[in-house]
C-alpha cells in the first residue's frame, strides 16, 4: 500500500459524489487513516464511516483560523500525526466581471483560497515536528486559461492564488522535507455541474478536449494518491495538470 500508516486531511470532503470524497476514499484504499473536514450540514462523520473503521469526520469551516486549527488538533489527537493535507474545499459562482459584488468576491477566496492558507498553517506545526509532510491543493485549468466553464474572473483569480501560495510554501518548507503541490483540474463530472450543463454542452465540450471525456472524480483521486505519496518524493511546486489535454488548446 502506497500510504500504509499514514494520515490524511481532506477539507470539503463529505459529498459523497464530489472530488474530496472520491479522495478521501482511495487514500483510505492506499492505507491511510483519513480525516474528512466539512461543515455540519454535509456530516462529515457520516462520510467518514462510509470508508470503514479508523476514520473520523470533524465539522469545521476552512474560513475560519481557530476552527482549522482545532480540527489539526483533533487528528494529531487521535492519530498521533499529519502526513497530508488535500485542500480540496472551494466554492464557485458563474458571474461576469463587472457583475462580482464585494460579497461574491469575499466569498469565493475567503474559502478557495484563505481557506487553503488556513489550513496549511494548521497543519504544517505538526508536519514540522515530524520532518515530513505532503500537502496538496487545488487550483484550476481556468487558473491557468483566463476563465473556465462555470467560475467567474473572481474564482479564476482565487486559483490562481492558490498556484503562487503553493509555489512559495514549496520554496519556505522544502527545507523541512515538507512537499507542497497544486493539481489544476478541467471539468470534472461532480454534483457541481449538476443542472448548469445541458447533455449537449458537455458533449460540444468534450470534443474540445483531446481526450474527448470529461474528467472524472476518480482522475482528480488518482493525482492527489500520488503527489501524497514517496511515488513523487522528488516533486515540490509543481502544477500538475488533470484536465484530459484541455490546457493544450
Amino acid at each position: 500500500m502506497l500510504l500504509k500508516e499514514r494520515v490524511a486531511i481532506v477539507t470539503g470532503g463529505a459529498g459523497t459524489n464530489g472530488l474530496g470524497f472520491a479522495t478521501a476514499r482511495m487514500l483510505a484504499a492506499h492505507g491511510a487513516q483519513v480525516v474528512i473536514l466539512d461543515l455540519a450540514a454535509a456530516n462529515p462523520a457520516a462520510a467518514a464511516a462510509e470508508l470503514g473503521t479508523g476514520h473520523l469526520g470533524v465539522v469545521a469551516d476552512v474560513t475560519s483560523k481557530e476552527q482549522c486549527e482545532a480540527a489539526a488538533a483533533a487528528a494529531v489527537e487521535k492519530y498521533g500525526r499529519i502526513d497530508i493535507l488535500f485542500n480540496n474545499a472551494g466554492i464557485t459562482q458563474a458571474r461576469k466581471t463587472l457583475d462580482i459584488s464585494a460579497a461574491d468576491y469575499d466569498a469565493v477566496l475567503d474559502v478557495s483560497l484563505r481557506g487553503t492558507l488556513l489550513m496549511s498553517q494548521a497543519v504544517l506545526p505538526a508536519m514540522q515536528r515530524q520532518g515530513s509532510g505532503s500537502i496538496i491543493s487545488t487550483s484550476s485549468v481556468s487558473a491557468q486559461r483566463g476563465g473556465g466553464i462555470l467560475g467567474g474572473p473572481h474564482y479564476s483569480a482565487a486559483k490562481a492564488g492558490v498556484l503562487g501560495l503553493t509555489r512559495a510554501m514549496a520554496r519556505e518548507f522544502g527545507p523541512d522535507n515538507i512537499r507542497v503541490n497544486a493539481i489544476t483540474p478541467g471539468l470534472i463530472a461532480t454534483d457541481i455541474i449538476k443542472g448548469k450543463l445541458t447533455e449537449e454542452r458537455k458533449g460540444e465540450i468534450a470534443r474540445d478536449i483531446p481526450l474527448a471525456r470529461l474528467g472524472r472524480a476518480n482522475d482528480i483521486a488518482g493525482a492527489v494518491v500520488f503527489l501524497a505519496s514517496d511515488l513523487s518524493a522528488y516533486c515540490t511546486g509543481i502544477t500538475l495538470d488533470v484536465n484530459g489535454g484541455m490546457l493544450i488548446h
